[in-house]
């Protein structure tokens, strides 16, 4: 083969090669490498203390690396911050909006901040487009939490960034109000921009082109959901009962139920077959005096093939949410 008829490949818009970041003797980012193209929307999902945070962190230049390479639009981010940091915006946990100032108010002054000086016209954009517009004259304190997120996208989008870094955007936001953030980060989509992620609920990075699932500070899987979840065989079960804890200890470990994980007031198994392999898992738990109340075949979660592929039933069933 050649590449006759191939232009040269597009340069990413995130690539990281080694990326490592320690506290003291604790290590947040272990070796990581990523790549993010444009258009692309990428989430990384992970239970708390994976290293999210601090790998976006670091990808808009708060963070320094301990050791590792970090590139922005082909720009080495150690060598070329200043000219690096105009095309990126940042959305932390906690964005600092001034209560004092209106709506109007916030969009200037972070206008001004990023020396963006003509702002008018992009702040008129920015308002019609998170439908802020009838709110403008409100004062930032006196919006609920979604308006308030959504404002804080606003004002981090005034610059006309080129790549989008968010940490977890809409955690603690109402499911309404969640939704109309996504409504807004489908259409930023359209206009070629690139956003990378953190969140950690599952339906969330479903909808995104690329997921990567990062635990104790590596990447232990990145594909697209669907790709990620082909990381895992066979059919998943989902089983109700009583003595949901005893249930767990009986069949964890036990040749005859495959992979087991515990979600909450329920079990799922990951088996061959369920047909073929259900019957001896609930004789099992009946002939121990366990109330089977309810079972069903479910479809494959992300959080699933989390579980399987860091080999442990806790972090996702306590710090993940779907």
């Amino acid at each position: 083969m050649n590449g006759e008829g191939k232009g040269p490949a597009e340069v990413p818009v995130v690539e990281t090669a080694g990326l490592t970041r320690d506290f003291g003797d604790l290590r947040a980012v272990d070796g990581l490498d990523l790549v993010v193209r444009r258009g692309e929307m990428f989430a990384l999902v992970g239970p708390d203390g994976a290293g999210k945070t601090t790998t976006i962190r670091m990808l808009c230049g708060i963070l320094r690396p301990t050791s590792g390479r970090i590139s922005i639009l082909g720009r080495d981010l150690a060598h070329e911050a200043a000219s690096v940091k105009s095309d990126i915006g940042y959305l932390s946990q906690r964005f600092s909006l001034y209560g004092d100032l209106t709506v109007d108010e916030n969009i200037a002054f972070f206008a001004e901040v990023h020396g963006v000086t003509d702002y008018a016209v992009r702040r008129e954009e920015l308002l019609e487009f998170s439908r802020l517009t009838p709110f403008r004259k409100r004062l930032a304190e006196r919006l609920s939490g979604g308006m308030k997120q959504k404002l804080a996208l606003a004002c981090t989008l005034v610059h006309s960034p080129r790549l989008l870094l968010l940490d977890e955007p809409t955690t603690g936001v109402d499911p309404v109000s969640r939704r109309d953030f996504w409504k807004i980060l489908s259409n930023l989509l359209k206009s070629g921009i690139t956003v990378l992620m953190s969140t950690p609920y599952l339906d969330e990075a479903e909808r995104c082109s690329r997921v990567g699932l990062m635990n104790a500070g590596r990447l232990v899987a990145a594909d697209t959901p669907r790709a990620v979840k082909g990381l895992m065989k066979g059919e998943v079960v989902e089983i109700v009962c009583g003595e949901i804890r005893r249930a767990f200890g009986l069949l964890k470990g036990w040749p005859g139920a495959g992979e087991v994980q515990l979600f909450g007031d329920r079990l799922n198994l990951v088996v061959g077959a369920a047909s073929r392999d259900l019957p001896a898992v609930l004789t099992r738990l009946r002939d121990a005096g366990i109330d089977v109340r309810d079972w069903r075949v479910i479809p494959l979660s992300l959080e699933n093939v989390f579980i399987s592929v860091t080999g442990g039933a806790g972090p996702a069933d306590k710090e993940m949410r779907s």
